[in-house]
């Protein structure tokens, strides 16, 4: 019992001081920029591999821009995309959480009714929505794993909470802007705007804004599909609510 009480001690410890690691790790940010994220990172690895294994020809693509390089246009549409509420919440949204659960319950719900029906065909598995906010987003992208964990997703709620209270909403999305994934191996916004339309990303106007930011959510999958009906539609969708936002 002691020796359980001694290990359990020493877990706490180690959880103690990986906070303490990721908290330390955001004070810093806020004066210098981060030369690269934990995704970053992984998806190096993994590109590096593939094109060592003669799948994929090496493609690599970043570079860091002061806030006052990106087009305003950008920030706005992103914003507008991806995160409505960003300038008022503290971080986490809980309600786009809840609703997110229960769209998820609702999807699961029908699959597993379409499986009842439909035996003899392979099941298809849902597809998971999330709502997590601009500064959740970055959380993970930083600090943690793409895996789908619950005790992941506890670790980003807390991130998300420690980047509120350490980095303002302008340093959040410079970071943010900066260090997302546009395409295969295409991270920031100055690699996306030179990656899909020849220019630095200080010169993006409203329309090419907007379609970057509709790009967010699958980048690999609409870098390879520029002509989808989707994509225009949704770029016109969002072009229409930018005027409404206002960044940091």
């Amino acid at each position: 019992m002691k020796s359980f009480g001694r290990w359990l001690s020493w877990l706490l410890l180690a959880g103690v001081a990986l906070q303490m690691f990721f908290i330390a790790r955001i004070a810093v940010m806020a004066a210098i920029d981060p030369v690269s994220t934990a995704f970053m990172r992984s998806e190096a690895w993994r590109v590096a591999g593939a094109s060592l294994g003669g799948d994929k020809t090496w493609r690599w693509s970043h570079q860091w821009v002061d806030n006052e390089q990106i087009s305003p246009h950008l920030k706005r549409a992103v914003i507008a995309s991806e995160d409505a509420g960003f300038i008022d919440h503290g971080g986490v949204d809980w309600e786009a959480i809840e609703g997110a659960w229960q769209k998820n319950v609702r999807r699961q719900q029908l699959a597993e009714k379409r499986a009842a029906r439909q035996p003899d065909r392979p099941a298809r598995e849902p597809k998971i929505v999330g709502g997590s906010t601009i500064t959740q987003q970055l959380a993970k992208n930083l600090l943690l794993s793409g895996e789908r964990q619950f005790l992941r997703k506890g670790q980003e709620l807390v991130l998300a909470l420690a980047l509120e209270a350490l980095l303002d909403k302008r340093r959040i999305l410079e970071i943010y802007l900066n260090s997302v994934e546009w395409g295969e191996g295409v991270f920031g916004a100055e690699a996306a705007a030179q990656r899909y339309f020849g220019k630095p990303a200080s010169k993006l106007n409203a329309h090419e804004a907007a379609r970057l930011a509709v790009m967010l959510p699958s980048p690999k999958f609409f870098e390879t599909r520029q002509g989808s009906a989707y994509l225009a539609r949704r770029t016109g969708t969002i072009v229409a609510r930018m005027g409404a936002v206002q960044p940091p």
